[in-house]
């Protein structure tokens, strides 16, 4: 069995110490071969770093690293390159301030090039290390997690708009150095507009959003399939399922991004963590949520992200004063691209998977009810529990358990926010466990449940009568559609009371 290298950016510590590694030099030979200035934007953990360091051990000639790779036998070794590998990644700004850890960080680079900086401000100091290290041969220049000291400040908006400034001044001297360098990469999280970081540089080549670059970063259905082939056998035995069934359920977990290309990805980091502790788990949660994009979303009374249309300036205008959420969600991985109308030139954008919806609901329902995120997963699964027992008194207990955290005088001014969005999040938490869904368009069932006895469909009314929720039901049709399905048919309908945050009455109907 390989080592897994979980949280390992290295390509050098990877190969040295026989980790596991996933070809990519195919596409990176494509990337370095056809082009010079590029910029990509990536959710984090998912192998924007490792890329970079493998493309640094590329231009410096290290050919013992990769035997047995695509592209030992393509790359011309003997040319070898001064490479600048800048990273933004705890650099220590927050302790040093942003222009002395800058300062630092090309010192070190500096340094590892046997030069000796004098300019007085980092902006001339970059100007310099580029110059003098281009004496050693063109420069490759890899910056790395570029727009960290902004993401870092999202909710402390003047200093964001500090450090971007900083920034934009720090960058600006890319432009002018074009003699001196043989290859250009920036990665980051999030894609600021030319205008606000990269003003002079308009020469880079933007392959966040592209066909032949989509698997640059992340692995492939085929990569999993045929990196993992024993580790796949060795767990299909102990879940007692087809490596099929397996492999189906691995895909609904964990795979499911796309950046415009054929094939849908899966985050290294979570893919990695499922095949070493050989346990279906929300690895993604573990990474943690900012709470600054939480309190974004609520703040636009925001909950449900199936479906959204956008365009490709949504995608990408990231703007620290008024940022909208749909771009923040897609560039943090929380979304992304479904399909894509070349008509009318706009993406749909949905969850990429299981893993990814979880996350996001979790720390959504927790805010809507002011209490913590780790406490709704309990409540989804005592009420998929429920309604596997038939037990809808239970089920409704667990409504009202939702409904019970929310503060009074908050719940008096914002009655159809919470009782819309926690309804909602609630069944689409639900929906991870077993087969849930929630509408909102009108001539649509509020929610449906299926399981392998019964199928569920409820209607919710606010301060009327059950019997009119329980009407619509069937006035409405709601349960044609299942009418040759072997289960149980049972209609519910449900009154909530706003005055007392719960479940006033129901009526319930077997068909």
């Amino acid at each position: 069995m390989r080592k897994y290298p979980i949280g390992i950016q290295n390509f050098r510590k990877i190969q040295e110490e026989d980790y596991l590694y996933v070809d990519k030099t195919e596409i990176v030979y494509q990337l370095l071969t056809e082009g010079v200035y590029y910029f990509l934007s990536r959710p984090r953990r998912f192998g924007k770093s490792l890329l970079l360091s493998t493309i640094k051990e590329i231009f410096l000639g290290s050919q013992e690293l990769f035997k047995g790779l695509w592209i030992e036998k393509k790359w011309d070794w003997t040319k070898k390159n001064p490479v600048i590998h800048l990273s933004f990644n705890n650099i220590g700004a927050r302790h040093l301030g942003l222009r002395d850890a800058i300062s630092l960080l090309l010192k070190e680079n500096a340094a590892l090039l046997g030069i000796h900086l004098t300019a007085p401000s980092i902006d001339l100091q970059f100007k310099e290390l580029i110059i003098k290290a281009s004496e050693q041969g063109k420069v490759v220049l890899l910056i790395d997690e570029y727009d960290k000291p902004i993401i870092d400040y999202l909710n402390d908006t003047p200093k964001a708009q500090e450090n971007r400034e900083t920034l934009k001044e720090f960058y600006s001297i890319i432009k002018d150095a074009d003699p001196y360098i043989r290859f250009l990469m920036i990665t980051g999280v999030s894609k600021f507009s030319k205008v606000s970081i990269f003003s002079d540089l308009n020469n880079l080549e933007d392959i966040t959003i592209s066909e032949a670059m989509n698997d640059l970063v992340g692995i492939t259905q085929q990569e999993v399939e045929g990196s993992f082939q024993e580790i796949i056998k060795i767990i299909s035995v102990k879940f007692k399922i087809s490596e099929i069934e397996l492999l189906q359920k691995i895909r609904d977990w964990y795979n499911g991004y796309n950046w415009g290309g054929i094939h849908t990805l899966y985050n290294p980091f979570s893919i990695l963590s499922f095949f070493k502790q050989q346990q279906f788990s929300n690895f993604w949660f573990e990474t943690g949520t900012p709470t600054f994009l939480i309190e974004q979303i609520k703040r636009r009374n925001d909950f449900n992200f199936e479906a959204l249309k956008t365009s490709q300036a949504g995608l990408s205008d990231f703007n620290i004063e008024n940022i909208n959420p749909t771009t923040l969600l897609f560039q943090t991985g929380y979304l992304t691209i479904k399909e894509y109308d070349d008509k009318r030139l706009l993406y749909t954008l949905s969850y990429p998977n299981n893993e990814v919806k979880h996350s996001l609901l979790q720390y959504l329902m927790g805010a809507y009810r002011y209490d913590y995120a780790d406490k709704s997963m309990p409540l989804a699964a005592i009420l998929c529990e429920a309604f596997e027992h038939n037990n809808i008194p239970e089920a409704l207990a667990v409504i009202n358990t939702v409904f019970s955290t929310i503060p009074s005088h908050l719940w008096k001014g914002a009655t159809e926010l919470h009782y819309h969005a926690l309804l909602h999040l609630t069944f689409s938490l639900l929906g991870t466990y077993i087969q849930s869904e929630v509408n909102t368009s009108r001539g649509r069932c509020d929610a449906l449940v299926k399981t392998t006895t019964h199928i569920y469909v409820l209607e919710f009314k606010l301060d009327k009568t059950p019997e009119e929720a329980l009407n619509q039901i069937f006035d409405k049709g709601y349960l044609e559609p299942y009418k040759y399905d072997a289960q149980q048919k049972v209609a519910i309908g449900i009154n909530f009371s706003s005055e007392h945050k719960k479940v006033e009455s129901y009526l319930l109907k077997v068909v």
